[in-house]
């Protein structure tokens, strides 16, 4: 065990819930450190329940395209913590190294002296301090869980707020209405920063623009004030400033436009706006790890029937199973394939609302445990759910015997198969783990 996984380990038993939201115990910690939050580059805060990550990587490569550089937080991690902290460097962000995030990690320790403190709370805690200490032109930083008590609201005056598409997630901390999971991510607006707002429904949109306008936060709305939409291949984009011929984005499925537009406006709210050349670099150089990854290589694709396609995506509520159910509609018209399911699932999720997208989509699911999670359901209660909502499923023991079982199952189809894993990031942590394609 290295240094850095022995102070993680430790760090875990400090609270005995892993997730209460306050601000109190991050401000006092933060107070023991010296406030590097205050001595952060400028930043851009983003909130949400789908496409944060996304349009994180959005901004960090436009940023990066134009020759900023550019820290990121993100979280969680697919396969090592060190993920979750992107530094500057001249020649590009890399994640931190292990040495550096341990001396940090044992600089919160110490300053906390044992008092209660979240897992997410002193590892966001040693971040600011990485951050504060390493020069950069500005900071992505993606929001933990929810917006108005999560350990990133610290931040007293960020460069843009940020809110993606928002759905029902994390209802046990959140609230089980939308208006209530609205005014939690609406937290993050502050007086007199301006705000950039993806599309959401009519009950999100004006819950987030009377908060807004109770603070004085000048907002931009997605759909009202821009959008963007494909034509003839290419992707539009137009605002009340500008009207952009611009490339489809890398990042497959017709919801990232509006992450990609989300991140073009952001950039044109802030100091950092440099042109379209930059934006068209950022979409043809975009990079974020099981979100609609294609793997192409590796140990797990070498159990896969020959020629299949094998797809990777840690999406886990319902708006995430929309928009992959419409990723593989709109494959389905262009190439048609028998669809295969290898599915895990926390049990703090909705899996009835998750797979009820896949409707007339899916050939067969096999349920598999999430060994890297405590939180997993097992392979026989996820199951029973993803037959609830009419589609055929089975239990299995692992990914590989899962691609066998596919293999078994495919060897009727007149076509290689498209198999996607799906259902949680952990498990796509453990398929990249497994399948040796790490992050980097």
């Amino acid at each position: 065990m290295d240094h850095t996984t022995a102070i993680l380990q430790r760090l875990l038993k400090l609270h005995p819930r892993s997730i209460d939201l306050s601000l109190s115990r991050m401000t006092r910690i933060l107070d023991a450190i010296g406030n590097p939050e205050r001595h952060l580059p400028p930043v851009f805060h983003v909130a949400g329940t789908n496409g944060k990550g996304s349009t994180s990587a959005y901004l960090r490569a436009f940023l990066e395209a134009s020759g900023r550089s550019v820290h990121v937080y993100t979280s969680p991690h697919l396969v090592n913590f060190n993920e979750r902290i992107r530094l500057s460097r001249p020649e590009g962000g890399r994640f931190v190294s292990g040495e550096a995030l341990a001396d940090a990690l044992r600089r919160c320790e110490d300053a906390n002296k044992d008092e209660p403190i979240t897992f997410f709370e002193i590892t966001t805690a040693a971040a600011f301090l990485l951050f504060a200490e390493h020069p950069a032109d500005a900071l992505v930083l993606e929001v933990g869980l929810g917006g108005r008590l999560d350990a990133t609201n610290v931040i007293e005056r960020p460069e843009v707020s940020v809110i993606t598409s928002i759905s029902m997630d994390h209802e046990q901390w959140l609230g089980a209405d939308l208006e209530g999971i609205a005014l939690e991510k609406a937290g993050i607006l502050k007086s007199g920063v301006p705000a950039v707002m993806a599309p959401q429904t009519d009950v999100v949109r004006r819950v987030i623009e009377q908060r807004a306008q109770e603070l004085g936060a000048p907002i931009i709305i997605g759909g009202q004030d821009f959008t963007a939409f494909e034509e003839h291949g290419r992707l539009v984009f137009q605002n009340n400033e500008r009207l952009m011929d611009l490339p489809l984005p890398i990042l497959p499925g017709t919801h990232q436009y509006d992450n990609a537009a989300l991140a073009i406006a952001t950039l044109g709210a802030s100091r950092f706006w440099s042109g379209s050349d930059a934006v068209e670099k950022g979409l043809r150089q975009v990079v974020w790890p099981a979100r609609m990854q294609r793997l192409s290589r590796g140990p797990l694709i070498e159990m896969c029937p020959k020629d299949s396609e094998l797809w990777l995506d840690g999406g886990h509520n319902p708006g995430a199973g929309a928009a992959m159910a419409r990723v593989f509609a709109d494959l389905n018209e262009v190439q048609s394939r028998p669809l295969y399911l290898i599915a895990g699932m926390l049990n703090t999720k909705d899996p009835s609302g998750y797979f009820s997208a896949f409707e007339g989509l899916v050939r067969h699911v096999i349920t598999v445990p999430i060994n890297s999670s405590e939180a997993g359901r097992t392979a026989e209660e996820l199951c029973g759910y993803v037959e609830s909502t009419g589609l055929n499923s089975e239990p299995g023991t692992t990914l590989q015997s899962a691609l066998g079982r596919i293999s078994e199952l495919a060897r009727e189809d007149e076509i290689s198969p498209r198999i996607l894993i799906c259902g949680s990031l952990y498990l796509a942590g453990d398929a990249l783990a497994e399948n040796g394609t790490v992050p980097e």
